[in-house]
This record gives structure tokens, C-alpha cells and sequence, in this order.
């Protein structure tokens, strides 16, 4: 049901005369943002029915106050009965309807959107489009973007493929403006293992501008990188939860921070359950990974959660990975995944002669298919070599 936006002064409705903004939809009814909030009121200037209905007599002004009085938000009207509202403001059962209607168009959109329309990006809602950029165009070729901002996006990998770098490098590629594929906030990022990398960090933020030539340097100048990513450090997974539930939140609330970087989030569950305790593993596993979900999708913000790797055999059909690898934690965990990206590195005794390769796999995206592409690890950061990209 599309509304249209138009000035008209509402003095008995509001009791200023002031000219307030309504948005006024076919259903002749006014959607009013202004206090009370969202109220929901007849209009004099639109007591045309919709979809060729006949003529109805526009409510009173005296009832139109009284409606506002009563109604606070549109939530408050869609948790209303029919008769309930009639009670509540007198109206009558035609105007009631035509109220609920109004209510849920407002919270349902415009239209319908097409797959095409995704495909476009043409969408009503643009910002599922968004992504966070890796900082590195071939890589964000592959992944169509970057990092999705709903969900949670696992990479995994084994030692020295470069997934703490990669981490590190999205937490610089964060702090960007949007109009150069950051979120303009911080990241904090949980150690369960390992010491924080700092010496690391100060190395990619002296190269971030030979790293993002795409960036005006007066740009890069201005941002304090160091000063905007907020180190935890959580040993085991008591330590861990709470802090995704209690500590995470508040800088997501506070916009100071819009990227969760988890490193890794295998460490603390592998030291703590043994094969006796596969239940309750799996059962922390679920309140952790539906706490991150709820939070990606709250703040829009993207989660990255480091995962090691295993050597199996028997799941090798389930990863599409190297021979003998498989991502950590099992199917328990990788329910709650969106995005599943696996980091390779060639061992020594594989290319004794040349320098290993590395290679990062999409194993499963919705909106992605199967494809990888390789990379090096610079002083600069994690760069895509261009023209290696395969599906």
C-alpha cells in the first residue's frame, strides 16, 4: 500500500495548529510520527475507501483527539483485538479495520520484491545489499562484496594459513567510511587463546594506506585504527558468554564498535569437553551461537568467529575442503553458521621448492556458490591474486 508524505496542520488532533509531516496512504488514514508517536487518525482530507469502496464520513475531530489519546504506537494497535479497539475508541467495526490495515502496511513494506530485483539490489530494503569490505578487491570479488552484516561468518583453516590476519584486517577495514566498504565503527575482538597480536596490528595500520590505495590518504590520516578495537581476552566458555552477552552489547548499543571477531571460538570447548560431555558442549554451543546471531542481526554487525581444523576422513563429503580437514565443532556449531570460508596453506613438504601457497575456499553461503581463489600474506596485509579465482 504506498503513502505519500504532504504538510497539513492538525489542531484539534495535536492542539499546537502547528504543521506537522503525515504520511497519508490510500486507506485514508494518517500516519503520525510526531507525539504521540506513530498515532494512527482519520483523515478529513482522505475519507475515500479504498480499492473503489464507497464514500465514508471523516471522523470528527473530537474523535480523532480521542483516538490519539487512547492509541500510543502502531504496536499498540496490532496487539488489539477488533473489538478491543472498538472499545477502546468508540469507533465503529469499518473504521477499525481500515485502522489495522493502515497499521500493518506500515510494518509490511512496499509490494513485493522479485528475485530479480535481488539480483539487481532493486530491493526495499538496500542495506541487506551492504557488506563490509575485506580490503582487498579480489577478495571481495569472491565473497560479492565482503562480509555479509547479518549472520555469522566462520573461517577456518590450518595453522599459518593467515586467519588472524585476515581478522586483523577487517578490523582496520571496519573503521572506514561506508563509502569506502567499512561500517565507520570499531571491533572488538575476543582472544580465547592466543595474546593479542599488537605488534601485528601496528604493522597493517603503518601500511594501511599502500594496503588501500582506493582510500584518500587524508582519510586514513584521520582515523585513530589502534584507538577503536577493543581487546577481550575469555580462556574458557563461562568466560566467554558472558562476555558475548553482557560486554559485547554495550559497545554494539553505543555504535563504537559494528565487527565481533571471536579467535578462536573452537579453543575454549576443545579444553573443556571430552567425549563424555558431547550434550552439554552442544548445548553451550547453541546458547553461543544464537547470542551471536541475535546480536548481528540487532546491531547489524557482522560476526567472524576463527575455527581450527581437524583431520577426518569420513566427513571429508560433508566440507568440500582438502583431503583430511574438516572445520572443528562439528554439525552442532555449523547450523549456526551463515558463511563458511576455509583458509588452506600448502605444507613445506608439499612445494619444497617454492614459496607454499595459500588458497580460501567458500564452502557454503546462501548467496554465494562454491569458489575460491588465492592469496598472499604481504606486510601490508592479506591480498587476492587476481586471475586465480574458480568455481
Amino acid at each position: 500500500m504506498p503513502s505519500i508524505s504532504a504538510p497539513c496542520a492538525c489542531e484539534d488532533a495535536v492542539g499546537s495548529g502547528a504543521l506537522h509531516w503525515w504520511t497519508v496512504d490510500r486507506a485514508g488514514l494518517l500516519l503520525a510520527p510526531e507525539a504521540p508517536s506513530f498515532a494512527l487518525i482519520h483523515s478529513e482530507q482522505s475519507s475515500m475507501c479504498t480499492r473503489g469502496r464507497s464514500r465514508r464520513p471523516a471522523l470528527r475531530p473530537d474523535a480523532v483527539a480521542f483516538v490519539l489519546s487512547k492509541l500510543r504506537s502502531v504496536k499498540e494497535v496490532l496487539h488489539l483485538s477488533g473489538p478491543d479497539l472498538q472499545r477502546r475508541t468508540h469507533l465503529s467495526s469499518p473504521d477499525v479495520q481500515l485502522l489495522l490495515r493502515a497499521a500493518a502496511s506500515l510494518l509490511r513494506g512496499h509490494g513485493v520484491c522479485t528475485a530479480l530485483h535481488l539480483l539487481r539490489q532493486e530491493g526495499p530494503f538496500p542495506e541487506q545489499h551492504q557488506r563490509l569490505s575485506l580490503g582487498c578487491p579480489v577478495l571481495d570479488a569472491l565473497l560479492r562484496g565482503g562480509l555479509p552484516l547479518d549472520g555469522i561468518t566462520e573461517l577456518a583453516g590450518r595453522s599459518s594459513a593467515g586467519k588472524t590476519q585476515l581478522a586483523l584486517q577487517l578490523c582496520l577495514a571496519v573503521q572506514l567510511p561506508p563509502r569506502h566498504g567499512g561500517l565507520g565503527a570499531g571491533a572488538v575482538y575476543v582472544c580465547t587463546e592466543d595474546a593479542f597480536p599488537s605488534r601485528r596490528l601496528q604493522q597493517l595500520i603503518a601500511q594501511q594506506q599502500r594496503l588501500r590505495a582506493d582510500v584518500p590518504g587524508h582519510v586514513i590520516s584521520k582515523i585513530r585504527f589502534g584507538h577503536q578495537i577493543f581487546i577481550e581476552h575469555a580462556a574458557d566458555v563461562d568466560t566467554l558468554l558472558q562476555c558475548v552477552k553482557e560486554k559485547v552489547p554495550v559497545l554494539l548499543a553505543r555504535g563504537m564498535a559494528r565487527l565481533v571477531v571471536i579467535d578462536s571460538v573452537a579453543a575454549p570447548f576443545r579444553c573443556e569437553f571430552d567425549g563424555a560431555a558431547l550434550a552439554l558442549r552442544a548445548q553451550r554451543l547453541l546458547a553461543l551461537g544464537a547470542e551471536l546471531r541475535r546480536l548481528s542481526c540487532a546491531f547489524r554487525s557482522p560476526v567472524l568467529c576463527v575455527n581450527q581444523v581437524t583431520e577426518a576422513v569420513e566427513e571429508q563429503d560433508l566440507v568440500a575442503g582438502p583431503p583430511g580437514m574438516s572445520p572443528a565443532l562439528g554439525i552442532t556449531w555449523a547450523n549456526q553458521l551463515l558463511v563458511r570460508l576455509l583458509a588452506d596453506r600448502q605444507r613445506p613438504e608439499e612445494v619444497p621448492l617454492t614459496p607454499p601457497g595459500r588458497t580460501l575456499r567458500v564452502v557454503f553461503a546462501p548467496h554465494l556458490p562454491a569458489s575460491s581463489c588465492s592469496y598472499t600474506i604481504a606486510a601490508e596485509g592479506v591480498r587476492g591474486m587476481p586471475g586465480t579465482a574458480c568455481s
